[in-house]
């Protein structure tokens, strides 16, 4: 009979334990803001190397985390209200992949953490107080591009157009990081004994006229400053240097991915990848203040044989030899 009360109350308190648990509240899935100032296309292969870089880390979109991703389509003044928009799904952390991205987002929040996917000059761009020490609600991902990729660019292009003594540097004014790389690009220059022609473009409209301007004053070959803009434009921005007959040097890839004739820079899908870290990190209690700034472990080197064809430039031996990837 005891054994009987035994087991019945054992089979009571198994009954009743659902109802507990029930009863517990359910954690709240965190929000990721990722508002991207290009378009769907454009932005696609560096957001799945974020998610990538969230995977990693145990973090599953639509699982145990949530991206609300938003595109400007190349429009910096849409940034403001699709970033008040995420503010007011009550996201826990923005990503940003442009300067003007996180200049959009630094002026709305001061309190949700951002973190940079890319930034051209974290510091000179005002966004931290330095990479060490951040300070302030926004961490992450910087090029700090200095006189040593200028030199190197101009080295690289002069290789490969010895005889261009004119060459074109294609700006954003808007962009604050550009007046510093343009200044480190005219140290550079002295060295190689060529004149540099800076052509501004704010927005994709303006790009013919640019190309006009180029042409114009004789330019014999381009750079193309690391800009969000002219990343989301990169195809556009590709068929006009080959229009123009102009041997081209990229920041990105992705440009030369694109028909392109060479880049050498960072790479931006193993940014957005690193960027997931911080976020991790923030996710898991870490204050972005406390964070330091990252720089890129590397810089590669992209040539794309076929354009350099095209254009009836041989790309020396030396330069192949040295590239991370030869497209032919």
């Amino acid at each position: 009979m005891q054994r009987r009360h035994l087991i019945l109350a054992a089979l009571g308190g198994l009954l009743g334990a659902p109802v507990a648990v029930e009863a517990q509240p359910v954690a709240k899935m965190p929000r990721i803001a990722y508002p991207a100032l290009n378009s769907a296309e454009s932005s696609r292969h560096t957001l799945e190397a974020f998610r990538q870089g969230l995977r990693e880390r145990g973090w599953v979109d639509g699982q145990n985390i949530a991206i609300e991703v938003r595109y400007a389509d190349g429009m910096v003044d849409r940034l403001p209200a699709l970033i008040a928009e995420l503010i007011r799904l009550k996201v826990d952390i923005i990503v940003t992949t442009s300067s003007a991205t996180t200049q959009a987002a630094k002026e709305a929040t001061r309190t949700i953490p951002i973190v940079m996917a890319v930034s051209a000059d974290a510091v000179g761009e005002g966004f931290v107080a330095s990479l060490a020490h951040p300070g302030g609600n926004v961490t992450g991902m910087t090029f700090l591009t200095g006189p040593e990729i200028a030199g190197k660019q101009l080295e690289l292009l002069k290789a490969l157009a010895p005889a261009a003594s004119r060459i074109a540097v294609l700006t954003n004014p808007t962009n604050r990081a550009h007046l510093s790389l343009n200044r480190e690009l005219q140290v550079a220059s002295r060295s190689f004994e060529v004149q540099l022609q800076t052509v501004d473009a704010r927005s994709p409209d303006q790009l013919d006229a640019a190309f006009a301007a180029m042409t114009k004053e004789h330019a014999a070959a381009l750079i193309v400053v690391t800009d969000a803009i002219f990343v989301g434009q990169r195809r556009r921005i590709v068929n006009l240097a080959a229009a123009s007959r102009l041997p081209a040097m990229y920041y990105q890839r992705e440009f030369v991915d694109a028909g392109g004739l060479i880049s050498y820079g960072a790479n931006l899908s193993d940014m957005n990848r690193r960027a997931a870290i911080h976020v991790d990190k923030i996710l898991k209690g870490a204050k972005p203040a406390d964070l330091p700034v990252e720089q890129p472990t590397r810089f590669e080197l992209v040539v794309n044989l076929k354009t350099a064809k095209a254009l009836g430039l041989t790309i020396p031996q030396s330069i192949i030899s040295r590239a991370d990837e030869v497209i032919e």
